[in-house]
């Protein structure tokens, strides 16, 4: 059980690269949080998940949210604005996980209201270091909103 209550995390993951899925999911594995991965691979499938629609009518409501910006259909930019325009989303905790290093893509993030934007270290024990700290520091660390 973690500091902030959650016993199992419910984490979604919006990645359309199945390298680094692999590599989130092999993170987890080795983290010490107790938590469930859900992977949607573009933006309609995001939302589909996160308003409950099918093939998604049973998923659960995430308590941290990792989005990619660059995804098929509706990218992360669009995820994330529509996401945190919701009243009823807007509190669950975003953090952008993307290659890019471009400060109009920092900038707009956080004009969109991210909590936090990673850049994807290039070498697997740099990534799983981040990875892991921020889901340490947002799920155990940090006094979240309760949903039940």
């Amino acid at each position: 059980m973690t500091t902030s209550g959650v016993a199992q995390a419910e984490i979604l993951l919006i990645e359309d690269s199945p390298s680094d899925i692999g590599l989130l999911r092999e993170t987890l594995c080795e983290s010490r949080i107790t938590s469930r991965l859900h992977v949607v691979r573009d933006g309609c499938d995001a939302l589909a998940f996160l308003h409950r629609e099918p093939p998604y009518a049973n998923a659960p409501r995430p308590d941290i949210i990792l989005l990619d910006l660059n995804l098929p259909l509706l990218g992360g930019r669009g995820v994330l604005q529509i996401v945190k325009e919701d009243k009823d989303l807007a509190q669950i905790p975003i953090i952008v996980l993307t290659t890019s290093e471009n400060e109009r893509d920092v900038t707009s993030a956080y004009a969109l209201h991210a909590n936090c934007y990673l850049t994807k270290p290039v070498d697997f024990e740099r990534f799983a270091a981040s990875i892991q700290s921020t889901l340490e520091f947002w799920l155990t660390v940090v006094k979240l909103p309760s949903y039940a």
